[in-house]
């Protein structure tokens, strides 16, 4: 008699932005999340496009103004936030460093979308090279030199990149998906959604995310 376990099949959409700090801690403790449950689930993880700024222009904006303005943030409210996440950063082992300006993502979202046509591994390679970029290296994501850079850096063809950016391809995609997140009730970020009906919101500890992802596998 066979008494192997079937491990329990898992879609996740982890619905974010680049320019999320909360996004890149969530991702950091739902990849250990999914490392502790191990063989028990079978997870499909899939990247789903969302915009914090759409309509921030090019050159971007400076990131204490543009708080200040979105948010009402005082400098001693700005400097405690960014403690906490480079606290929360660094126990995931995640580094946050000092960020000059904030950045549009559009064009990393398309980019991100022709990953995920790719193969899962290639589009989690080029959201995890994104994040890092945006805040450990304080890089321009919006900027085509460095996506193209970004891109190669995670394994993916660095010639595409440049005909995809230099394009409008996958821009109407990232924003039927951006639209279709929104009408379902998604305006924070990141959001996961498993199995297109359990949705955990922010940026959650580890122990939250196994939590989840255990009783769910079981239900299933």
């Amino acid at each position: 008699m066979n008494t192997t376990q079937i491990p329990a099949p898992l879609k996740i959409d982890f619905v974010s932005d680049v320019s999320c700090p909360w996004c890149a801690i969530g991702l950091k403790a739902l990849e250990q999340a999914i490392a502790r449950v191990g063989d028990a689930v079978d997870v499909e993880l899939h990247f789903q496009p969302f915009e914090l700024n759409p309509q921030m222009p090019p050159e971007g904006q400076d990131t204490a103004e543009h708080l200040k303005q979105k948010y009402g943030s005082s400098p001693e409210q700005l400097a405690a936030n960014r403690e906490a996440i480079r606290a929360r950063g660094a126990e995931l082992g995640f580094t946050f460093n000092q960020r000059d300006r904030i950045y549009n993502t559009f064009d990393a979202h398309r980019l991100l979308h022709w990953a995920g046509l790719e193969s899962r591994s290639s589009e989690l390679a080029l959201k995890q090279a994104l994040l890092r970029a945006y805040f450990t290296d304080g890089d321009d994501v919006s900027s085509h030199a460095n996506l193209v850079r970004i891109a190669a850096s995670a394994g993916l063809d660095e010639g595409k990149a440049r005909k995809i950016l230099e394009s409008g391809v996958y821009a109407e995609d990232v924003r039927a998906q951006e639209q279709k997140f929104l009408n379902n009730g998604i305006h924070s970020v990141p959001a996961v959604i498993i199995n297109d009906r359990h949705l955990i919101s922010g940026g959650q500890p580890v122990e939250v995310f196994e939590q989840a992802l255990r009783q769910i596998a079981s239900q299933t």
